[in-house]
């Protein structure tokens, strides 16, 4: 698997941390020493669940320590979130995953048609920014393809990947 580094090229990144199937279904979060989880199942054009996964995600980094980034990863995080939900026409899932590494933010579809950055239309207010903005904050970010579907993520805070 492949991702764009902040800067350019590509970067090999490593498999997601694994996820068990209750988490993801029920949307809790799984606590341990060195890793932190949240899941959350996102209903088919559901915008409400975007302030919500905000709110969710706020929770789940706040022993992060890192203020500036978590705020970046909210706004990234909602962008992926509302993309997921505007433009494809099923489910989605985010999962997110904090560990001593950094955050790794995954929103998967059931779509299989590729996000595509696009450059703002001037007088457009409200749309083509959200990749944009993934590719200029993001440490790293990419597209997985699953065999239905697919998964857009992003990464902060690791400094290899930066």
């Amino acid at each position: 698997m492949t991702s764009q580094a902040r800067g350019g090229g590509p970067a090999a990144v490593g498999a997601p941390a694994a996820r068990t199937a209750e988490a993801e279904a029920d949307g809790t979060a799984e606590r341990s020493e060195e890793v932190h989880r949240l899941s959350r199942r996102l209903g088919r054009a559901d915008l409400k669940a975007v302030p919500e996964v905000r709110r969710a995600l706020r929770e789940l980094l706040r022993p992060w320590g890192r203020p500036e980034e978590s705020d970046v990863a909210e706004l990234l995080t909602s962008e992926l979130v509302t993309n997921a939900l505007v433009h494809t026409d099923d489910d989605a899932i985010l999962t997110a995953t904090v560990s001593p590494h950094g955050l790794r933010v995954e929103v998967r579809d059931f779509v299989a048609r590729g996000p595509r950055p696009r450059v703002p239309v001037a007088g457009d207010d409200t749309g083509g920014r959200g990749l944009v903005l993934v590719e200029s904050l993001a440490d790293a970010w990419g597209v997985c393809p699953h065999g239905v579907g697919k998964s857009v993520w992003f990464e902060l805070g690791d400094a290899e990947a930066a």
